[in-house]
């Protein structure tokens, strides 16, 4: 079904590969609807609790292909029609997302690393805001998610100087979640989408759920969604698991239901 990414579910864990390692994973609008295609189907497959997007080779995602630029393109019809709805997709999907950060993320591949919950990087892995060294700014969604991981300030400068960011100046400023060596890499990465597969899935979607809203809500409106959360969680089977647990002092097994 796939022609540039690769996807597959292993104990609740789907896997997508971005795979085009020879062109280091960049973007083409057939890899944009396939990412976006297979976040939907991760979405609404029960058997998932966890989604890792990583890339295949040397790279995670080194931006568009700029085979597929050309002097009369309209770039901002491209972003509408393919790269917007992929970062939606992405965004709006309440089970967690991990990127594994194995190379370079670059331009648009950073964006698609920022709108993921976590990001793993590899030691070797960077990001770069490589837009403003062709004429262009940040896009896909990436001084929205950036400005909110890092400030204002911070994500200026990240944007307009165009700088590498290495993996241990990303975990420093909050891009990263944690940094994993080479020797353990698969293995680390597989074991924190475990964790988080094995985890309350819907209490999960309401969390990401409510922090959306943060932005956009007033206080006293946030406090009834809030509410309005919690009696969701409330009625899950995972709740139940949970105080049951509590209660017999052992550790819960969470359904995701």
């Amino acid at each position: 079904m796939f022609e540039t990414i690769r996807y597959n579910v292993i104990d609740g864990v789907a896997w997508v590969y971005l795979n085009r390692p020879d062109k280091l994973n960049a973007f083409t609008r057939q890899m944009n609807r396939e990412i976006k295609d297979a976040v939907k189907r991760a979405s609404f497959d029960d058997e998932v609790r966890c989604i890792v997007i990583t890339g295949e080779g040397r790279a995670f995602c080194s931006g568009q292909d700029l085979s597929e630029v050309d002097e009369n393109m309209d770039h901002g019809q491209v972003l509408r029609e393919y790269y917007g709805p992929m970062i939606k997709q992405i965004r709006n999907c309440e089970k967690p997302i991990i990127a594994a950060v194995n190379g370079v993320a670059a331009g648009a591949g950073f964006s698609l690393a920022l709108a993921c919950d976590f990001r793993l990087v590899f030691e070797k892995a960077s990001f770069i805001n490589a837009f403003i060294h062709v004429g262009l700014i940040p896009d896909s969604g990436n001084l929205y998610f950036l400005s909110q991981l890092v400030g204002l300030a911070k994500a200026a400068e990240l944007a307009i100087l165009g700088e590498k960011i290495l993996a241990d100046d990303a975990v420093a400023m909050g891009l990263a979640t944690r940094k994993i060596p080479m020797d353990t890499w698969n293995e680390d990465v597989a074991e924190f989408a475990a964790r988080l597969a094995a985890m309350p899935t819907k209490a999960i979607g309401i969390i990401k759920r409510s922090l959306k809203a943060t932005s956009s809500l007033s206080f006293d409106d946030y406090l009834e969604q809030e509410a309005q959360g919690q009696r969701l969680a409330g009625l899950t089977n995972d709740h139940r698991e949970g105080v049951a647990a509590f209660m017999e002092k052992r550790k819960p097994v969470y359904s995701g239901q």
